[in-house]
């Protein structure tokens, strides 16, 4: 049996791969794997109770490779380099944000281990799409199976992603677990 859903409530977010159709909303998203010296770079906001990576909403035209430097460059003022693409994540989740809250969120997502810079200063100003100021902060490694880092794989398997050389596909399902 088909859902059938009227495409007239379909609203795209341009100039982002994104879009939005009854309470459902799909994004294309491209995340920077920042580790220094035993500790990954994360980003919050104020009115997020959670950390993210750094990283964004792909635009239309643009490789995840080039949004993923676009990305860095303007949440870090750093130019990291790509050392490989790590991880490619179908992740499932219920919105908990104004624009998405209680939205059934799919977002496909590619997330590139960046080349150490040996940088632990980050000073660039950047605003997250609820236009909070985002703050950057440094977790160790150890630390992240007790922070609540998003998606939920990240978690636990920063050791095994940053061992590995190969792609791992990874499909993240929080649709019905308690945050």
């Amino acid at each position: 049996m088909e859902n059938k859903v009227d495409l007239s409530d379909l609203k795209c977010s341009y100039p982002d791969c994104c879009f939005m159709v009854a309470k459902n909303w799909f994004r294309y998203r491209a995340g920077a794997l920042i580790v220094e010296d035993g500790k990954l770079l994360v980003i919050k906001t104020k009115s997020v109770p959670y950390y993210y990576t750094i990283g964004g909403g792909v635009h239309m035209g643009e490789s995840a490779e080039q949004c993923v430097l676009r990305e860095v460059l303007e949440e870090t003022g750093v130019p990291y380099e790509i050392d490989h693409l790590a991880v490619i994540c179908e992740n499932f989740f219920i919105g908990s944000e104004d624009i998405i809250k209680d939205y059934t969120c799919h977002v496909i997502e590619f997330y590139f281990l960046m080349k150490p810079r040996g940088i632990h200063n980050i000073t660039a100003e950047s605003y997250g799409w609820n236009k909070d100021r985002e703050e950057v902060s440094w977790i160790s490694l150890e630390e992240l199976s007790k922070t609540d880092l998003r998606p939920g794989f990240l978690r636990n398997r920063m050791p095994e992603i940053l061992n590995s050389n190969t792609l791992i596909h990874i499909v993240n399902d929080d649709r019905k677990k308690d945050k």
